[in-house]
């Protein structure tokens, strides 16, 4: 991987949603890391506000694809939004996160599992049955607290905030993110 893949990554995620709109933009696709299997989130913003996130939390296939087909889901198919149209497209910022492999925690109450988790620095993938939900580590930027996030999280999947159950499992994950105009 090269010393910045935000130099790399970035342009392809913009540049498969501007061919998506019709507007040709040229990027380099050769690098060998790419074809590595990867798991990525891009997400849109503008003017700081959510725009799309979407992303894959294993990896299997590449990042090349991955980052791609992740930018054109955000773009186009986050359920939360209408589709980026071509006019929105110069004031949405882009930003990539590549995720570290996924780590299965051991606790035995909520209490144990939230004094866990580390606040700005875990994603963490919550599941119970048939719910599933997950964060980001930016996520934390918002909901700065352990109860807090986890409460969000189970929200997210379905679950009531003050849920638990004994075969509740959670997994965390760490991101490596760029933004355009900078690295994070």
């Amino acid at each position: 991987m090269s010393s910045n893949p935000g130099q790399t990554l970035l342009p392809i995620a913009r540049a498969s949603i501007s061919v998506a709109l019709g507007r040709t933009i040229e990027v380099a696709e050769d690098a060998v890391w790419l074809q590595e299997l990867g798991a990525c989130f891009v997400t849109l913003t503008q003017q700081g506000q959510l725009r799309g996130c979407i992303g894959t939390l294993e990896a299997r296939r590449s990042l090349l694809t991955d980052v791609k087909a992740n930018a054109l889901a955000a773009a186009f198919r986050d359920p939360r939004f209408s589709p980026l149209t071509l006019q929105e497209l110069d004031v949405t910022e882009i930003e990539v996160s590549l995720l570290s492999p996924m780590q299965a925690m051991s606790f035995d109450s909520e209490t144990h599992a939230l004094a866990q988790l580390r606040p700005g620095i875990d994603g963490v993938v919550l599941e119970f049955e048939r719910y599933r939900s997950t964060f980001l580590p930016q996520v934390w930027e918002q909901l700065p607290t352990a109860p807090e996030f986890i409460a969000q999280l189970k929200h997210k999947a379905g679950l009531p905030p003050d849920f638990w159950a004994e075969n509740m499992r959670l997994h965390r994950y760490t991101v490596s993110k760029w933004t355009e105009g900078g690295v994070t």
